[in-house]
């Protein structure tokens, strides 16, 4: 028992780490994305534990900010097809989430929509790294945050 103890009090040390990074400069002329990050971090990471009741509580905000990312203009730094059509997806995903959770959906598969959506998130931040800059993306330690 110590042993998962400790590689769980190791797997949040990195959580923490990669979700300060990711608050950093990179998406400052970004508010929108960041303020989704945050709702996914605190409902994503506790649903991988077995703990659907972030998102269940949280969804219709879930929903809230990815709408509203999906009105922002996307920064110019961003702006893609893959990064403008990971934004619809994200937001359509989400009001998906939402409403399989209002219908009282089974727990598995709140957590397959809830995975999903976390992969879809996790396209937009790729997608918002250029290709001379991987190895900058990767050394910010986003790598880690990969829960699959």
């Amino acid at each position: 028992m110590k042993k998962s103890s400790f590689l769980l009090s190791l797997v949040l040390a990195v959580v923490f780490s990669v979700s300060t990074v990711f608050a950093g400069d990179k998406f400052a002329s970004w508010p929108q994305i960041k303020a989704f990050h945050t709702v996914m971090s605190q409902t994503f990471h506790p649903s991988e534990e077995g703990n659907l009741d972030p998102i269940k509580k949280r969804s219709g905000e879930m929903v809230e900010m990815a709408t509203a990312l999906a009105a922002a203009p996307i920064p110019k730094e961003f702006n893609n097809k893959e990064v403008a059509a990971a934004v619809k997806k994200l937001e359509a995903d989400s009001k998906a989430l939402d409403k399989l959770i209002k219908a009282k959906g089974s727990d598995d598969d709140i957590k397959k929509s809830l995975a999903a959506l976390h992969d879809t998130f996790h396209t937009i931040v790729e997608k918002c790294s250029p290709g001379d800059h991987h190895d900058e993306h990767e050394g910010h330690g986003h790598e880690g945050h990969n829960h699959k």
